[in-house]
């Protein structure tokens, strides 16, 4: 991280410090962390459950904006993300700073006051392990940053069981691996139409360091691997056919969408279109996959009440 920030031409309002949480990463967050909360056996305090989701928002919104204020510099060289508050200089980057830490300290305090320490404690975590672990020390020193650093985006569902259960078991801890091993299939797919971006401000993501031929291989074989963790909560009796059977499908429509990807080699002015493809499809299966969950989850409980 360099000190140098943009001069603030316009006074920050509350939609800049919005920016700053990435409010659409920040969905998908919210939305498996709800699923794991619902999907999670017993029952929690509809008041406590929304703290809950509320405390996992805020400490998702607190790790991005520590995320934009160390690498502000970088983003402002970079199309994708030059119209961030901090690159376009309208906030101070200590503004930011600030607000990260404000949030993220408060979402741990609040979950541990008024649902459980275990969730708490996985919530600073997981802030850490964003903040701290991906962006300093992983994504510009290793292109396994995404590999690793996965784990930050797959807490919530974990964060959400706990919650309710006040324990750790075997599901959520599938749960937080489909998100594990999403991530890198999805990731790439982004990286290798926007790895130009990456390389001029030297951040070694997979195709920059590997090539695009390395990187496209390893996307099938996430993929691949993705199959069988996402059906393995239905085989371990963890849920049902409902369950299973949309997992299998939606993580075979997966599989098929990174074939065309792995096996091709695009020309000069190609458009990208399988990557984008498999990019866009990535969101809506995690989506669909965890709505699910949900459903397989209350079908159980309304057949058990019959």
């Amino acid at each position: 991280m360099t000190e140098a920030a943009p001069t603030t031409q316009l006074p920050a309002d509350w939609r800049d410090f919005y920016a700053l949480t990435k409010p659409r990463v920040m969905s998908l967050v919210i939305f498996t962390g709800l699923c794991g909360l619902l999907a999670a056996p017993g029952t929690i305090n509809p008041v406590i459950g929304f703290t809950a989701i509320l405390c996992i928002a805020l400490g998702a919104g607190g790790a991005a904006a520590l995320n934009q204020w160390w690498e502000a510099d970088i983003d402002a060289e970079m199309k994708r993300t030059s119209q961030r508050p901090l690159p376009t200089g309208k906030m101070q980057r200590t503004d930011a700073r600030d607000f990260g830490i404000l949030i993220s300290a408060a979402s741990v305090v609040i979950m541990g006051l008024a649902v459980n320490w275990l969730s708490a404690a996985i919530l600073a975590l997981s802030i850490v392990y964003y903040a701290v672990i991906y962006t300093i020390w992983l994504k510009p020193r290793t292109p396994q940053n995404i590999v690793i650093g996965g784990g930050a985006g797959a807490f919530p569902p974990l964060i959400g069981w706990v919650a309710v259960t006040g324990d750790i078991t075997l599901m959520p801890v599938l749960l937080f691996a489909i998100i594990f091993t999403w991530t890198p299939p999805h990731f790439w797919a982004l990286a290798l139409f926007v790895q130009s971006d990456y390389a001029k401000v030297g951040i070694p993501m997979m195709p920059v360091v590997k090539g695009a031929k390395s990187t496209r291989r390893q996307i099938l074989a996430y993929s691949v691997i993705l199959l069988p963790i996402a059906i393995a909560p239905w085989l371990i009796g963890g849920t049902g056919a409902i369950y299973g059977i949309s997992a299998s499908v939606l993580s075979l429509v997966f599989l098929a969408l990174s074939f065309p990807v792995a096996f091709r080699e695009p020309a000069e002015g190609d458009k990208m279109l399988p990557e984008k493809r498999l990019f866009g499809y990535s969101v809506l299966y995690l989506f669909a996959l965890f709505a699910v969950l949900v459903v397989d989850r209350i079908a159980a409980q309304y057949g058990a009440a019959l």
